[in-house]
């Protein structure tokens, strides 16, 4: 359940691993959920190397609520994290897709509870992009009358319109460090291109790692069993330093 009383639903997933070593709180891009087979796929993949909690987000699959498209959300991430503590794991760390991957930025630049490492996929650097066809189909989802019903039939239930704009991932991603942050995009994303990465690794500084990905395109549905292998690697790598960390 997140802090506002918003109930979740997800999975837990053990890994073969030490049983209280590491977990990764996954959150999912737009439109998807948990059961999703190519969320599904990226999940179990992770799971070969830690634990695994994801919920999906408020107005999304199981869970209830509506989505307010990565403003709430961070409360529904934070969730995710102090489930995953009172699941015992020593180390937990966060990984998000494209809306998932903005949650992931914002509550670890502003929550209390930060992970120990945190890596973005396919994140938007700023709000209200429209400079790629796929980006204005969401758009249309998210303010027209018949693009809302569509969201709906799409299995997303959303909030009424921002009132005011959150911080952006790039106004916050300075206030990160010295968590961990690992920057991944695909150089062929046909939502958020790959300037957005780069303009995020730049506004982070310090030591931020960026990978940009030849060929790969956008969030879930672009992940390889091994890319997903490289990116638990790094997490749990820059994550055991965490407890050395103020």
């Amino acid at each position: 359940m997140s802090h506002d009383a918003v109930v979740l639903h997800g999975l837990h997933v053990r890994s073969a691993r030490s049983v209280t070593e590491l977990a990764f709180v996954v959150g999912h891009g737009f439109t998807n959920h948990v059961r999703k087979p190519f969320v599904s796929r990226v999940l179990h993949r992770f799971a070969r190397h830690g634990g695994v909690v994801a919920l999906d987000f408020r107005g999304h699959g199981r869970s209830g609520g509506t989505s307010t498209v990565g403003l709430d959300e961070v409360h529904d991430l934070a969730a995710g994290v102090s489930l995953a503590r009172d699941l015992g794991y020593r180390r937990v760390v966060t990984v998000g897709f494209s809306m998932g991957a903005s949650v992931a930025l914002r509550h670890a630049a502003l929550h209390e509870d930060r992970p120990d490492a945190v890596a973005a996929v396919s994140a938007p650097s700023r709000w209200w992009v429209r400079d790629t066809p796929a980006m204005r189909r969401v758009h249309w989802l998210l303010e027209q009358p018949h693009g809302r019903l569509a969201a709906r039939a799409l299995g997303v239930r959303l909030g009424p319109p921002w009132t005011a704009p959150p911080e952006s991932p790039l106004e916050v991603a300075h206030r990160i460090a010295p968590t961990p942050l690992l920057i991944v995009h695909g150089e062929r994303d046909h939502y958020f291109g790959p300037a957005h990465a780069v303009a995020l690794h730049r506004a982070a500084g310090g030591d931020a790692e960026l990978w940009l990905e030849p060929g790969v395109r956008h969030a879930e549905s672009a992940m390889t069993p091994a890319l997903v292998d490289r990116i638990a690697t790094w997490l749990d790598h820059h994550s055991q330093g965490s407890t050395d960390r103020p």
